[in-house]
C-alpha cells in the first residue's frame, strides 16, 4: 500500500488512557498510512499525548462524533479511508485485510463485525448489547438487509463512498446513517469478523444510552421515510382507510373526511417517490 492511498482517521474525545496505543498499533500495522487524530474538545490530556506521536492532530470544534466524521471526510484526501475509535476496543491487526478489500476487491464499505465474535462476552453493558441487536433487527425490517453489525466504529471506505455521502448526523447515530446510505445506494458492503475487546479500566464510554438510542432510532425512521416515501405514506393511508370503513359501518359522519385524508397521504407518497426517483437519476448523471 502506498502512503498516499491509505489514511487512518481516529475521532478522539477524552481518550488519554488509550489514544497513544491506538496510534502506535495502527502505525505498526499500516506503516505507509497517514494517521489523523481529530480531537473533539477533549478536557483531558488526549490532544497533547497524540501530538507527540507519529500522526497529524487536528481539532474539531463542533461537539459530536457525527460532526467529527463529517469534518474528516471533508478535509482528508485519500483512496482508502480507515476510521477507528480511539478507545482501543478494536484490533489493529485486521486493518490491512480490511483495507485490501477496498483497494483490491472493490468494496465501498468494509465493517469490522463485533457481534459475530466476542462482543457479547466482552461488553458488560446489557443496554449496549440490546441496542446493537435491536438496531440490526430494524435495518432488516425497514431496509430488508442483513447487516451483521450496524453500530461498529471500525470501518474502511472507498474514496467514492466518502466523497459522495452526505452526513447529517451530529453524534453517535453516524454509524447508522453510514450503513443505511450504503444500503440504499447499493454500494458494495463487506463485514469482517473482528475480536472486540472491552475498554480498559479508567476508560469511560461516551454513549448516553437513552439520548443516543433515541437519536439512532430517529435516524432509521428518517432515512426510511426519505428513501421509501411511497411505502411509508401508503402504510398510513391504509390505516386511515380501515378507520374510515369502521366509521362508515357505525354510521359516523366523519368517515368521508378520514377517507379523503387516506387519499391525500397516498398521493403524497406517490409524489415524493416520483421526486426521489428523478433526484437519484440526476445524482447518477452528475457522478458520471
Amino acid at each position: 500500500m502506498e502512503k498516499e492511498k491509505v489514511v487512518v482517521l481516529i475521532p478522539c474525545y477524552n481518550e488519554e488512557t488509550s489514544i497513544v496505543k491506538v496510534i502506535r498499533d495502527f502505525n505498526k500495522v499500516l506503516p505507509y498510512a497517514t494517521i489523523y487524530v481529530y480531537d473533539n474538545n477533549s478536557t483531558d490530556n488526549s490532544y497533547n499525548l497524540a501530538s507527540k506521536e507519529k500522526c497529524v492532530v487536528r481539532k474539531c470544534l463542533k461537539q459530536g462524533k457525527g460532526n467529527v466524521v463529517k469534518q474528516m471526510f471533508d478535509e482528508v484526501e485519500a483512496t482508502c479511508y480507515l476510521i477507528v475509535d480511539g478507545d482501543d476496543t478494536y484490533p489493529a491487526k485486521d486493518a490491512k485485510k480490511m483495507c485490501n478489500l477496498v483497494l483490491k476487491s472493490g468494496y465501498d464499505m468494509v465493517v469490522g463485525d463485533r457481534l459475530s465474535t466476542t462482543y457479547f462476552k466482552e461488553n458488560k453493558k446489557f443496554l449496549h448489547s440490546f441496542g446493537n441487536v435491536f438496531v440490526r433487527f430494524l435495518i432488516k425490517i425497514f431496509f430488508n438487509y442483513s447487516a451483521f453489525d450496524v453500530l461498529s466504529g471500525y470501518r474502511v471506505f472507498s474514496r467514492k463512498f466518502v466523497k459522495n455521502t452526505a452526513i447529517l448526523s451530529r453524534n453517535f447515530e453516524v454509524e447508522t446513517e453510514l450503513t443505511i446510505n450504503a444500503i440504499v445506494n447499493n454500494d458494495n458492503i463487506c463485514f469482517v469478523p473482528i475480536k472486540y475487546r472491552d475498554r480498559k479500566e479508567g476508560s469511560v464510554s461516551k454513549i448516553k444510552v437513552f439520548k443516543d438510542g433515541i437519536a439512532i432510532l430517529s435516524t432509521v425512521l428518517r432515512l426510511f421515510v426519505f428513501n421509501y416515501p411511497k411505502s411509508f405514506y401508503t402504510f398510513f393511508s391504509l390505516i386511515f382507510v380501515i378507520i374510515s370503513l369502521v366509521l362508515y359501518l357505525f354510521s359516523i359522519n366523519f368517515y368521508l373526511y378520514t377517507f379523503i385524508l387516506a387519499l391525500i397521504l397516498y398521493f403524497i407518497g406517490i409524489i415524493l417517490n416520483y421526486i426521489l426517483i428523478n433526484y437519484r437519476k440526476i445524482i447518477q448523471i452528475v457522478k458520471r
